[in-house]
């Protein structure tokens, strides 16, 4: 038996192997769909996508393009009230890029939240330990009394 990893429902071994070999993930039919819609619809870099879903591998409630009232978070998870941006050179190189996402920080820290800033290449190169590492980093987030 095979279960969708978005929403847990059981999904039958041909649904299971179609998702696998065209989405990337066990999906049910839904879920395809509401991917499909993510990919073509939306501004969400497939490095935010294939970290969204090494998080929701290790059990992290994760939501991808979770909006916040102000702007669009690409990972959010709330019951640690920690946003997850995963970002690409331009971010780095381009200082108008740069003071906005610093803005956007900073809003964010404002409702509580902290944001962590992912390069693109750590999703690329060592997806599994930066998964793992930021997993630890929720774990002690959520835990932690302030």
């Amino acid at each position: 038996m095979s279960f969708c990893i978005e929403c847990g429902c059981n999904i039958s071994q041909s649904v299971f192997e179609y998702s696998l070999n065209n989405m990337g993930h066990p999906l049910c039919m839904n879920h395809q769909k509401w991917l499909n819609a993510i990919f073509y619809n939306s501004s969400t870099t497939p490095h935010a996508i294939e970290l969204y879903f090494a998080l929701k591998r290790r059990g992290v409630p994760a939501e991808l393009e979770k909006w916040d009232g102000y702007k669009t978070i690409d990972i959010a998870v709330t019951d640690a009230k920690v946003n997850i941006e995963v970002d690409g050179k331009h971010h780095n190189y381009n200082h108008q890029q740069a003071l906005s996402d610093l803005k956007r920080t900073y809003f964010s820290f404002q409702k509580g939240y902290l944001t962590l800033r992912i390069p693109n290449s750590l999703v690329e190169w060592s997806i599994e330990e930066t998964a793992d590492y930021i997993t630890g980093f929720l774990i002690e987030s959520k835990n932690r009394k302030y």
